[in-house]
Order: C-alpha cells, then structure tokens, then sequence
C-alpha cells in the first residue's frame, strides 16, 4: 500500500471538491440549497461549521481511496480507474440518487453526482499511477 498515493488521492479530492463547489459551481449550489437568502448572522455560523465539516469530509477521503487502494492494488492506472468507476457507477451513484429521490434536490444530486465521478476518477489515476 502506497499510503502517500493515498493521502495524494484524498487531497486531490479535496481540490476538486473547492474547484467545483467554489469557482465552477458554488453559485448553482448555493442556489440549489438556499442558502442565498440566510442572513449575515447565518451565513457566519454556517463558516464556523465548515472547518468540522472540512476535517470530516477529508477523513471520510481517506477512507474511500484507502479501500480503492486495496481494490486496484498492482493494476495500472486505466485498470485502477475502470475499478473506480465501476464503484461510481454500482455504488456511488445509485446511493446518492436514492438521496435525491427520497427528499433531496435534483440540482444538488447532479452536481454531486457528476463531482463524485471526477473525483474517483483523479483518485483512481493518482493510485495506478503510484503502485
């Protein structure tokens, strides 16, 4: 096990998740939540929050690239990505659309979706890549 490829894949996530929910897409988001109309007293609180919720997200990256590791441990990096993708497409995905569909926000599970798919997909590369 290669844990730097791992730690790399988790950071990497975390790059993709700050592009897309800031610069490409953080408006729609913000949107899609409602979040446009929270008053600046909310707004502060919610940016307090965020910290906790960075740290967890980052642990739950390690976890996930840690099993993708085990998973596509010796193959080379298209194979490690095929891997990756076939647990977007058998798991990921049918998770988070259950999410949508049971209350959730078509915008947001879109935006989500297709970020969770970029984001396997750039782990899976970074863990073929250092095996």
């Amino acid at each position: 096990m290669n844990y730097i490829a791992i730690l790399a894949a988790a950071v990497a996530s975390m790059v993709i998740g700050a592009l897309w929910y800031g610069p490409l897409f953080g408006k729609v988001y913000i949107r899609a939540m409602g979040w446009e109309n929270k008053s600046t007293a909310e707004k502060k609180q919610m940016q307090k929050a965020m910290a906790t919720s960075y740290i967890w997200q980052f642990i739950a990256s390690l976890v996930m690239f840690y099993v993708l590791a085990r998973a596509t441990q010796g193959l080379s990096p298209l194979n490690a990505i095929a891997i990756g993708v076939w647990a977007w497409v058998g798991f990921i995905a049918p998770m988070k659309l259950g999410d949508a569909l049971w209350g959730g926000k078509m915008t947001v599970f879109w935006l989500g979706i297709f970020s969770s798919l970029i984001t396997i997909i750039a782990g899976a590369a970074i863990l073929g890549y250092f095996h």
